[in-house]
């Protein structure tokens, strides 16, 4: 009898702005919005959520590598987008959680998830890196959440995720002030595991972690894996980044946001 988990029974999905390449125990998801840096629109947003979540019904990849095509990792908000209006408040609401579910998305994979991070990680791009259990990134990336900036709250559920990485006091500075940095300083603070110079060495130090990955014995990493999300559950105890959605569709509208939104 063949299990829901069969690796014969999972098929990867076919996806407008992710590309997909498997290389036997590995997945390498590539944001792939090469010519706007890979600035998310809601489509992307979208299948970033249900392809992480997808990767929950199958055992065959045990390592994914999250990536951008092109000049930068993902560049935020992709502010050309011009999306209809929604037909109710319900399906507004949706919207606003799109970015939150994906993030937690790739936060709850089951395979173990490493961001290889250049260019940009910008906005929802610092927030996709962030949610993955590793982050390599080239020196001169710059890592920035620019909402407070633009005169809105930081969505996405990425306040707890980044105190969580960061600390208390790294997160603040980072959230409150809008402050840029740079590969080397994301990795002093934390939010990166590994710095490198030049793309060459960034795909060497992934395919580095990728290696001792899926060297080691898949349950115990899985279930270190399982541990590790455990125990850092206790920060989701009293979690408001249900309302961060909500926040920021009511920031958005401010004279602050509209002003900066169309300048910035």
């Amino acid at each position: 009898m063949t299990s829901d988990m069969s690796t014969e029974r999972f098929e990867l999905p076919e996806l407008e702005t992710i590309a997909l390449v498997p290389e036997r125990e590995t997945l390498r998801v590539w944001l792939n919005r090469p010519q706007s840096r890979n600035a998310h629109n809601q489509l992307m947003v979208r299948e970033v959520g249900d392809l992480f979540t997808a990767l929950n019904g199958q055992i065959r990849y045990r390592v994914v590598v999250l990536g951008g095509r092109g000049p930068s990792f993902c560049a935020g908000a992709d502010r050309k987008e011009r999306l209809p209006p929604a037909a109710n408040d319900r399906e507004a609401r949706y919207v606003n959680q799109l970015g939150r579910r994906a993030a937690r998305a790739i936060e709850d994979c089951e395979a173990v998830t490493i961001a290889r991070v250049h260019g940009h990680a910008i906005g929802g791009g610092c927030c996709f890196a962030a949610s993955c259990d590793f982050r390599v990134t080239e020196s001169d990336a710059m890592w920035y959440v620019p909402e407070v900036e633009l005169g809105v709250p930081l969505p996405w559920g990425a306040v707890p995720r980044l105190i969580s990485e960061l600390g208390m006091a790294r997160a603040r500075q980072f959230v409150m002030t809008s402050e840029r940095i740079d590969g080397r300083r994301a990795a002093e603070w934390g939010l990166a595991h590994e710095v490198c110079e030049g793309i060459e060495a960034l795909d060497a130090a992934v395919d580095r972690w990728v290696a001792r990955l899926t060297d080691l014995p898949a349950l115990s990493v899985q279930m270190a894996k399982h541990q590790l999300r455990g125990y850092s559950a206790l920060t989701r105890l009293g979690d408001l980044s249900e309302f961060d959605g909500d926040a920021s569709a009511r920031a958005i509208v401010s004279e602050d946001a509209r002003a900066r939104f169309g300048t910035f």
